[in-house]
């Protein structure tokens, strides 16, 4: 299992957290997201299929594009 930490500055309230972990559980081999509104760092444990690549592009995809890794 792999797990990453990115920083994602657009997280600003909870609705943002939820829709974060619900499009992230939706890609196959995520198995736990982890989002913060506070600290606007989202942590994901995941297997393949399911790649960096793929998480981020997601991100993206919703508006929630990964500005760099966690510090």
């Amino acid at each position: 299992m792999t797990i990453v930490t990115y920083f994602v500055p657009n997280i600003s309230c909870g609705h943002c957290v939820h829709t974060i972990k619900t499009e992230l559980f939706d890609l196959t081999g995520v198995e736990t997201v982890k989002a913060s509104q506070d600290t606007k760092m989202v942590e994901i444990a995941f297997d393949a299929p399911a790649s960096e690549e793929k998480i981020k592009d997601l991100l993206a995809g919703i508006n929630y594009p990964v500005v760099g890794p966690a510090l």
